[in-house]
């Protein structure tokens, strides 16, 4: 009679073999976990590089906006002949930018009210300098509101880079805010001469917070970009960027000692204020493109990184599913054999139920005859002797 094997013992073999698979399944889970968290991490440094490529462009687009409406306050002011065609191309140039990737930056309102203002002041005129230098200062209000604007949504202000971020404060904050600061201190200057004598202690105080707007962001600046190639581990930004700094500064300094005041009554030359402020704009805007350029090849370079990481994780998940299939095949070729060798025992078993109970599963070999004797008596059996052997049994 045949006992059959206990099914725990068939559900402990089942989970024996299940434990492989099971390891390869927990080997390739974290693999996919850390693939995925990296894939995730770079998508994410990825698109904020990408935006803040987008607000690079867009603050080399405002740059030449900002130097027009600096000149066209200035000639408003003094009263001087201007065509407004520089404005004109710098307003094109940057709505063409801004119908690209305003939708991004999302600065197309900003940019509209802004844009629908500088087209109000080509009706001004220069019949009314006082008003023409509020209204201009509306405008460019607007402008720098613009340039905050473009740094916050294209992720600037976040940059994780030491160098980029200082980049990035000096030529979308520091710059535009002493460029402007400079316009409005040599306007004003201008101004000063033409106010009522009541107006006088105005026009100081006003003078006095113009000069500390101008020179404040451009002392920043210069902090900033020192502070950025001291900590860039780029060999390039140091020597592209220190040399337009250096004239800027000098520039930046001759304007301080043309705006201090050289008497009580806060009064100074416009003639060379004027000058000092067309020398500090010109090598601001050599500096800018520069700063620009540098900024945008970082972020270039930061985006090749995550491209090189995102290939690195590919390749190392790649390389992962191929050892998890290869593994895979052998386990499951492994079983397979397992169960052809178990279904092989279990025929065999039931072959050796089937006989009948008692029986002997012993068989003689095919090929060796078996031929029956029949059983004699003892001494019957033995045949006769031959002939020649007789005597000698006699003798014996």
């Amino acid at each position: 009679m045949t006992v059959p094997a206990p099914r725990v013992r068939r559900r402990h073999w089942a989970a024996a073999r299940a434990l492989p698979l099971l390891l390869l399944v927990a080997l390739l889970a974290p693999v996919a976990f850390l693939f995925a968290q990296t894939w995730q991490l770079t998508a994410d440094d990825r698109d904020l590089a990408t935006r803040e490529r987008m607000g690079v462009e867009y603050l080399r687009a405002l740059a030449p906006v900002t130097d027009a409406l600096v000149d066209a306050q200035s000639a408003a002011v003094t009263g001087r002949p201007a065509s407004g065609e520089a404005l004109s191309r710098a307003v094109e140039a940057a709505a063409s930018v801004d119908a690209r990737i305003g939708g991004e930056l999302r600065s197309q309102e900003r940019w509209a009210g802004l844009r629908a203002k500088i087209e109000a002041l080509g009706d001004r005129g220069p019949n009314n300098p006082e008003a023409a230098f509020a209204a201009y200062g509306e405008v460019t209000d607007l402008l720098l509101a613009l340039h905050r604007k473009v740094r916050e949504t294209s992720g600037l202000v976040r940059d994780p880079g030491s160098d980029s971020f200082f980049l990035q404060d000096g030529v979308g904050k520091d710059l535009p805010e002493a460029v402007v600061a400079a316009g409005r201190l040599a306007d004003l200057t201008a101004l000063a001469g033409r106010r009522p004598a009541a107006d006088g202690p105005r026009t100081v105080a006003e003078l006095a917070a113009l000069r500390v707007a101008a020179l404040a962001p451009a002392g920043d600046l210069v902090t900033d970009l020192r502070a950025a190639v001291d900590s860039s581990e780029s060999t390039d930004l140091g020597p592209s960027v220190l040399t337009p700094l250096d004239t800027y500064q000098r520039a930046v300094e001759a304007l301080a000692a043309y705006s201090a005041p050289t008497n009580a009554t806060g009064v100074v030359d416009p003639a060379q204020l004027a000058a000092a402020r067309l020398n500090a704009q010109s090598a601001a805007r050599q500096l800018q493109p520069v700063i620009l350029g540098e900024l945008d090849a970082l972020l270039a370079e930061r985006l090749d990184d995550l491209d090189r990481d995102r290939w690195l994780a590919v390749g190392t998940a790649a390389l992962t599913v191929l050892l998890w299939t290869a593994l895979a095949g052998v386990w499951f070729a492994a079983a397979r054999r397992a169960r052809q060798r178990a279904a092989e025992y279990r025929l065999a078993r039931e072959d050796g139920d089937a006989r009948p109970a008692g029986a002997s599963s012993w068989q003689p070999p095919s090929h060796r005859a078996v031929e029956p004797h029949q059983l004699q008596p003892v001494g019957s059996s033995r045949e006769p002797e031959p002939a020649q052997w007789r005597p000698f049994d006699a003798a014996r």
